[in-house]
C-alpha cells in the first residue's frame, strides 16, 4: 500500500477511535471548535499512585522500553535577519527575562537544550547561510506522530527523523503539524514512514512529582544519540515563557545537554511526565545540573489544538502581579481573605477595558468560580473560549463590583513583540543608597522635555523614575527607570514634592499602591516598605 493510502487509512482509523475522547477534552477545555477536536486519537495517561521498591533493574528496564520511541531530530533552517543567539539568556535573572526572547548582545546558546549547531554551510549567491540543527522527540502514536520541543523545529526547512537501532544514514522526512510558544512544544509527523513498526511511549501524570522523585531523561545531547541520565525532580513550578507569559516547569538534576530538547523525562514506572525544554548554565560549560522541563499534563491539554493546527487561547486585556495578596494588602484593599488577583495593568480598548475593570482592581471571582491567586485567573481566561461572556467578580475601593467580560482570542507573536520591545528597552538598575522614600527608587521631577520624550498626557503630574535599585521594594513591585508616578494610595500627584511626602507616609512594612503611566499605559504596583 502506498505511503499517501496508508496515511489515509491510518488517519480515518485514528478520527474514528478518538472522537469519543477528542470531544470530552475539548469540552473540558472549551478551546476548540468540535469539529476539530473529533478527530484527536488521545494518548491515554496514568494517574495511579507511584509505589514500589526500586532494584538494580530498574533503570535499565525504563531505558530498554522507551529507547526505541525516543528519536533524534534534524533539521536545516534559512538563517534568518536576527541572530538566534538572541533567543537565550545568560542565566539569573537573565535567564528568566530572555528564556523565550529578548536582545541581550552577550546571551549564549546553551542556555536551552538546543542543539543547534551554527556551523554555516557553503553560500550559494544569494542564498542565506543555512544553519543544521539537531533535537530530541518521543512517539506518542505509531501512525508517526512526534512531539518535540517548538525552538527545534522553528523556522526549518526541512525536517528529518533518525530512529533508535536504525542504520546512521537512514532517516525520514517529516512536517509540523502544530506548534506552541508558551508551552515550547511542537507535535510532527513521519510524511516518509519506515518498515518496522513504531513504539510509542506511555504519559504519566506530571500533577503527581514531588522534589526528590527518580526520573529519567533521553535523548541526543551533542549528536551522541540515545543517552539517558537519571536524577531526581528538584523542584516544581519553576516559571519560565514568553515575555508577559508564564509556563511553570519541572526542575530536574538528570543530566540535560544541547542536543536533549524535545526528549522525554520519565518517571520510575517509564512515563512521560516532562519534555526536557531548557538548562541554566553560564558560558564555561553546559549541564551543571540543573534543567527544565515542561509538563506533560500542559502538554498533553494542548494535543487537540496541535493536532488541529492552531492554538486557541482566550485573553481579556490584563497583566495581574505575580505577587500572592497578603494579609496587610487584603486588609487595605478590604478583602475578606487572601485568595484574589491583583490587576496591575489594563490594555486600553481591550475586553477588560470595554468592561470597566481598572489598574488596581482585585479579581477575586471569574464565570461563577473563585480566584485563588493570578496563576489561577489567568488558567481560567487561557481556557475560555474566545467570543465568550463571562461575569467577573472585581473588588474596588472596599466594595465588590461584578461586570460582564468579553473573551478576545490571544494573539501570542503579537504580544510577545509588544513585551520584547518593553522589556529590550529597559535600563539596567544600578547600585545605589535607597533614596529618602525608602523603596530603593531615584526620583525626578517631570519637566516639559521629558513630558514630550515620554510622550505624557496633557497635564500630567507626579514624578519620574530615573533609577531603581537591585532587590529593593520598588524593582520587587515591578517598578522600572522611566515610570511615571502618577498615584500614590489612590491619591493623584501633581509634582516630586507630593510623591515623596505620600511614599514617606507609608509605614515600614506596609504596602504602598502605586499607579504609573508606562509607555501609553496605566500601571498599578504595589510594593511594601522596608
Amino acid at each position: 500500500m502506498s505511503t499517501r493510502k496508508t496515511s489515509i487509512f491510518y488517519g480515518a482509523l485514528i478520527a474514528v477511535a478518538g472522537m469519543a475522547v477528542g470531544l470530552v477534552i475539548a469540552s473540558r477545555l472549551d478551546l476548540t471548535p468540535s469539529s476539530s477536536a473529533q478527530t484527536v486519537n488521545m494518548p491515554s495517561m496514568n494517574s495511579a499512585p507511584i509505589t514500589g521498591p526500586l532494584d538494580a533493574t530498574t533503570f535499565r528496564t525504563i531505558a530498554k522500553v522507551n529507547a526505541p520511541a525516543v528519536v533524534n531530530i534534524q533539521t536545516e533552517v534559512r538563517q534568518r535577519g536576527r541572530d538566534l543567539t538572541e533567543y537565550f539568556g545568560q542565566g539569573g535573572d537573565d535567564l528568566l527575562r530572555h528564556f523565550f526572547g529578548g536582545d541581550d548582545p552577550q546571551t549564549t546558546p546553551q542556555q536551552r537544550g538546543r542543539g543547534r549547531q551554527r556551523q554555516q554551510q557553503p553560500q550559494q549567491p544569494q542564498d542565506a547561510p543555512v544553519l543544521e540543527g539537531a533535537g530530541t522527540g518521543f512517539i506518542i502514536d505509531k501512525t508517526g506522530y512526534i512531539l518535540t520541543n517548538n525552538h527545534v523545529i522553528d523556522g526549518a526547512e526541512t525536517i528529518r527523523v533518525s530512529l533508535y537501532g536504525g542504520e546512521r544514514l537512514d532517516s525520514y522526512a517529516a512536517k509540523v503539524v502544530g506548534h506552541d510558544t508558551l508551552t515550547d512544544s511542537a507535535l510532527i509527523q513521519l510524511t516518509e514512514m519506515p518498515r518496522q513498526p513504531l513504539s510509542e511511549v506511555r504519559l504519566g501524570d506530571s500533577d503527581q512529582m514531588q522534589p526528590g522523585d527518580w526520573v529519567m531523561a533521553i535523548g541526543n545531547p551533542f549528536h551522541l544519540g540515545h543517552s539517558v541520565s537519571v536524577g531526581v525532580v528538584s523542584a516544581l513550578g519553576r516559571p519560565f515563557g514568553v515575555p508577559g507569559r508564564e509556563q511553570n516547569m519541572l526542575q530536574t538534576d538528570a543530566a540535560i545537554n544541547p542536543g536533549n530538547s524535545g526528549g522525554p523525562l520519565l518517571n520510575v514506572r517509564g512515563e512521560v511526565v516532562g519534555m526536557n525544554t531548557a538548562i541554566y548554565t553560564d558560558q564555561r560549560s553546559a549541564n551543571i545540573g540543573i534543567g527544565f522541563a515542561t509538563p506533560m499534563n500542559a502538554i498533553r491539554d494542548l494535543l487537540p489544538q496541535l493536532r488541529a493546527g492552531k492554538i486557541v487561547r482566550g485573553v481579556i486585556g490584563v497583566q495581574v502581579s505575580k505577587d500572592h495578596i497578603t494579609g496587610e494588602t487584603a486588609k487595605a484593599f478590604g478583602l475578606p481573605n487572601t485568595s484574589g488577583a491583583l490587576i496591575t495593568t489594563v490594555n486600553p480598548n481591550g475586553p477588560a477595558d470595554k468592561a470597566g475593570i481598572q489598574p488596581g482592581d482585585v479579581v477575586v471571582d471569574f464565570n461563577g468560580k473563585p480566584v485563588k491567586d493570578s496563576d489561577s485567573l489567568v488558567s481560567m481566561v487561557v481556557n475560555t473560549k474566545p467570543g465568550t461572556s463571562v461575569p467577573v467578580s472585581v473588588f474596588r475601593n472596599n466594595q465588590r463590583k461584578t461586570v460582564n467580560v468579553t473573551i478576545d482570542e490571544l494573539d501570542l507573536d503579537a504580544e510577545q513583540s509588544r513585551q520584547a520591545r518593553r522589556t529590550g528597552t529597559t535600563q539596567e538598575p544600578v547600585e545605589r543608597q535607597p533614596p529618602q522614600t525608602s523603596f530603593g527608587m531615584t526620583l525626578e521631577q517631570i519637566t516639559p522635555e521629558l513630558a514630550r520624550r515620554l510622550d505624557l498626557p496633557a497635564n500630567t503630574g507626579g514624578a519620574i523614575v530615573t533609577d531603581v535599585d537591585r532587590n529593593s521594594a520598588a524593582a520587587n513591585g515591578g517598578i522600572f527607570p522611566n515610570d511615571v508616578i502618577v498615584e500614590v494610595n489612590r491619591h493623584k500627584v501633581n509634582n516630586l514634592s507630593q510623591v515623596t511626602k505620600e511614599l514617606q507616609n507609608v509605614q515600614p512594612g506596609q504596602p504602598a499602591f502605586v499607579l504609573v503611566w508606562r509607555e501609553g499605559s496605566s500601571v498599578f504596583v504595589t510594593m511594601t516598605k522596608r
